[in-house]
């Protein structure tokens, strides 16, 4: 019987106290949520972390961090592997979700979102054709024009075409077919190229409404000699890529057609005997006030595994093409961007989830920010 005598008085006191409170509700102040607005302009050090979340990937985000300071500032969420991008006036960053009605399924809907970089809150959205390629991202999935006026957006279905987005009307423009080709990297502010197939690059112009007026197609590389790598990195219209055995392949596009220019290797002959070669998922990075390229190098390359990470860096002289230093990072890194200010950071994603830093002017490891992200696949910075 005591048992049970507890029990009522207990339900009673809580009855008492949820009465309580009740009646006290209306007294309180209703809660409020502040929002952190970020410093604009950025720092120039201010760098956002893609993390599809490989376990998941069905709501990824980008982690944006202070590599500086350690500091975490913020972040956005994205839908199934979302490719982003910045814009070139740092005030906005664009991701290509896809998201189902049911979560995992349902009717899909494609939507470009135009994120506010301070506030990191959606400004707009743009509905696209359901067709934006699912798949790692990497830099030339999702990028804009030199001058910010529309965004491309790479499909994958697995045809390949590029949607055309207008940020000035909000909406899309065209959606243009890349038969045997993929990516697309911008050139100025109306073109943009992709690498095809057949070994070649495709250009393609548009108007200033966003329309398709030319194309043409030059010889890259023989896709039956080597394999390249089509995450390149750009300095301006010059693109530089790399094959997964080491020899670096520039392209100029500034002028009507591309130039090819000369090709140059990464390794020397013994480098290359004892198994030196680069790999890694964004494999390399530039630094453009330092005239300089980054590479995620093995020193046993095997042919299948030219993908996984590595803790050693290369850095080479763009101009004598001659390796300058070697940095190393505590883990393995799969993904790099060097910040382009004119006391850059190397930005290493590892394998861990964190981020490696690196002062290129000293090529010293400054620290490390541990667990950022789950999947981090592309570092951007401006």
């Amino acid at each position: 019987m005591r048992a049970t005598r507890i029990t009522v008085q207990s339900a009673l006191s809580l009855s008492l106290l949820v009465l309580g409170l009740n009646n006290a509700s209306a007294d309180l102040p209703a809660d409020t949520i502040g929002q952190t607005v970020l410093a604009f302009p950025p720092e120039a050090h201010r760098a956002f972390v893609v993390d599809v979340e490989f376990e998941s990937f069905v709501a990824g985000r980008v982690t944006v961090v202070d590599p500086d300071k350690k500091r975490v500032l913020g972040m956005v969420p994205t839908g199934f592997a979302a490719p982003s991008t910045l814009s070139h006036d740092q005030k906005t960053l664009y991701s290509a979700d896809i998201w189902y009605s049911r979560g995992t399924r349902g009717t899909r809907t494609d939507v470009l979102t135009a994120w506010d970089s301070s506030t990191l809150s959606p400004a707009w959205e743009v509905l696209i054709p359901n067709k934006r390629a699912e798949s790692l991202t990497q830099r030339y999935g999702l990028k804009t024009s030199g001058d910010d006026r529309f965004v491309y957006v790479y499909n994958f279905t697995p045809s390949t075409s590029v949607t055309v987005v207008d940020t000035q009307a909000k909406s899309v423009t065209a959606e243009l077919a890349i038969p045997g080709c993929v990516l697309n990297y911008p050139i100025g502010n109306r073109r943009f190229a992709s690498l095809c197939g057949d070994g070649s690059l495709q250009v393609i112009t548009l108007n200033d409404q966003g329309q398709e007026v030319a194309r043409n197609r030059t010889p890259f590389f023989d896709p039956n000699a080597e394999k390249l790598v089509e995450r390149a990195v750009n300095v301006g219209d010059t693109y530089y890529f790399t094959t997964t055995t080491g020899t670096v392949r520039p392209v100029d596009f500034s002028a009507d057609a591309p130039k090819i220019l000369p090709s140059w290797t990464l390794t020397s002959e013994e480098e290359k005997k004892a198994g030196w070669a680069p790999g890694g998922w964004q494999l390399i990075a530039v630094a453009p006030k330092l005239n300089r390229l980054y590479v995620l190098m093995h020193d046993a390359h095997e042919p299948m595994k030219w993908e996984d990470p590595s803790p050693l860096i290369w850095a080479f002289d763009l101009k004598t093409h001659k390796k300058v230093a070697t940095l190393e990072a505590p883990v393995p890194v799969w993904s790099m961007q060097a910040t382009g200010d004119d006391k850059p950071l190397l930005l290493g994603a590892d394998v861990e989830g964190g981020l490696q830093i690196f002062d290129l002017k000293t090529n010293t490891l400054t620290g490390s920010m541990p667990k950022v992200a789950k999947t981090a696949t592309q570092v951007m910075s401006y």
